[in-house]
């Protein structure tokens, strides 16, 4: 109507104009000469509208695209739990039937076909990143402040493959020392004996069969993996010899091997290394881990303010030292000293072995010019150590936090990989995204659904191995590339859910192009319109 009401359309041009209007919605001349008899009709009497046929013809009212439109809003409405009974009871409102002139409404069973032809499928929800914490202010801090920036210092030396999974010789430096640098991800994976598929081609005949009950007898395995090399393996031997792995079966349990501790990621990292210094010299090694606490734990010795006393104590600062099989070894050891501002020593013990206190190492740090408060005024820590947001100097273990030689207190994994000259670094948290190994387990787990039952735990144990070395290296590359566009969106300013749009978007990309924000702002438009 607007367009035969407009100047350019005057009475004359109105067969022209039906025309093009019938041709841009992909009709005929019969569509044409109708919508001229609709439009006289209506200039009439607005009473006078054409009505839809529904019900007379093989035309389904879902190709009434307003129609549609409004039905997926309801349904977004809903939430994600939505089902056939509220398309049915959203067409069989007095409302929809009285506007499409129906007789009568739709049947739950129109409405399952319904929701299939709008791409609807009745399947397991599809597991996304995790979004808990993922953008929290401290994390996101990490992110890009220090994770980011170290990963894009490694990553200029590291090899970086194409889709077809060949080297791209454009983007490979070799390093100053003349060795390429190869990050090792590193991750543990739990497998259960009864994890079977759960979703299949089921006849109508087919009877229920007893099944487990539960998950069974269950088995972890870490390991490191690479997108040049895969898992980390030693190189084959002579025949009869096996090869070195960095791989570690655990049976986690109190009646089993126990739980995996830092002891544990320590001996790991030591079998790795050897690995590494025997059949890979030539090349410089970087261990990547999660931010989780067994991979973070400090040293016994470490500095930290976590539990220290406000005043002088003669108990506190004395701690067992243990050995690699998580033993105390019956030596005890005094925390480590800290750092004036001058980068001097501090002993944070008295002469007759009691140690300082808070205030006192405080106020000594004053003394040689730090620009610190007065700790004689300050209370040993806020209520719970709940410090206001952004708050440095409120009390004096936040004062303690905050200091330079707390703060760069490495782990205890750090420290024992350095004497060794290998640098480890950790992911985020909240961020599996990018380490791309999780995708490897994913994909060796549904390989070891297809195998049978794990009956005992000598098979669950062979068919994980089984499974985890099915993975194709080709495929370990192409996980490599979705992480490292995941890195890069996170680098143009992305937030989690913008960069899992980018990943997805760019597939077969190891970056994003530099306009991605302003391309989702344009692919979400109507969203944020709603």
């Amino acid at each position: 109507m607007r367009l035969f009401k407009s100047h350019s359309c005057s009475h004359p041009k109105w067969v022209l104009c039906a025309d093009l209007i019938a041709s841009s919605a992909g009709k005929g001349p019969w569509m044409s000469r109708m919508l001229r008899v609709w439009v006289m009709d209506f200039s009439e009497s607005e009473k006078n509208l054409p009505t839809a046929k529904y019900g007379k013809s093989n035309t389904s009212m879902l190709e009434d695209e307003d129609l549609a439109q409004e039905l997926h809003l309801h349904l977004q409405g809903v939430g994600k739990y939505v089902a056939a009974k509220h398309v049915a009871q959203f067409v069989n409102s007095p409302e929809v039937r009285s506007r499409l002139r129906l007789k009568k409404g739709i049947t739950e069973r129109t409405a399952r076909r319904w929701m299939n032809r709008m791409r609807f499928r009745w399947r397991k929800e599809p597991k996304g990143m995790y979004s808990d914490g993922h953008e929290r202010s401290d994390v996101v801090d990490y992110r890009q402040n220090i994770f980011l920036p170290q990963w894009e210092e490694l990553a200029k030396h590291t090899r970086h493959y194409d889709n077809d999974g060949s080297l791209d010789e454009r983007l490979f430096v070799i390093g100053p020392d003349g060795k390429a640098t190869v990050i090792w991800r590193h991750d543990e994976s739990t497998f259960y004996a009864n994890d079977r598929r759960k979703v299949r081609w089921v006849h109508e005949d087919e009877e229920a069969t007893p099944k487990a009950k539960g998950e069974g007898c269950s088995a972890m395995y870490a390991q490191f993996v690479s997108p040049d090399y895969g898992w980390l393996h030693g190189k084959d031997r002579d025949a009869g010899t096996p090869r070195k792995t960095a791989a570690v079966v655990f049976k986690a349990g109190k009646n089993h091997d126990g739980y995996f501790q830092n002891e544990d990621i320590i001996k790991q990292v030591t079998v790795a290394m050897d690995i590494l210094d025997e059949d890979f010299p030539n090349e410089n090694h970087v261990f990547a881990y999660d931010n989780a606490k067994t991979h973070t734990a400090r040293a016994p010795d470490a500095l930290t303010a976590k539990k220290m006393p406000v005043k002088e104590n003669s108990k506190f600062g004395y701690f067992q030292e243990k050995d690699l099989d998580g033993n105390y070894t019956g030596e005890k050891k005094r925390m480590r000293n800290g750092k004036f501002p001058d980068g001097t020593p501090q002993s944070l013990y008295s002469n007759d072995g009691k140690f300082k206190g808070m205030r006192k190492i405080i106020q000594e740090r004053r003394e040689k010019g730090a620009d610190l408060p007065d700790p004689g005024k300050l209370k040993a820590q806020c209520t719970g150590f709940k410090c206001a947001p952004g708050a440095t100097r409120c009390c004096c273990r936040r004062i303690l936090f905050n200091e330079p030689d707390f703060v760069n207190q490495e782990s205890r994994l750090e420290e024992h990989c350095k004497k060794r000259g290998y640098q480890v670094i950790f992911f985020p948290k909240y961020h599996c995204e990018l380490n791309f190994i999780e995708q490897c387990w994913g994909y060796a787990k549904r390989i070891y659904r297809e195998f049978p039952e794990s009956t005992k735990e000598a098979d669950l144990e062979a068919n994980m191995v089984r499974a985890i070395e099915s993975v194709p290296l080709e495929l370990m590359k192409k996980f490599a590339r979705r992480a490292d566009r995941f890195m890069d969106a996170y680098r143009k300013g992305l937030s989690g859910r913008q960069a899992a749009w980018a990943a997805k978007k760019y597939r077969g990309h190891r970056v994003v192009p530099d306009t991605i924000l302003k391309e989702f702002d344009e692919a979400h438009a109507t969203d944020i319109g709603r």
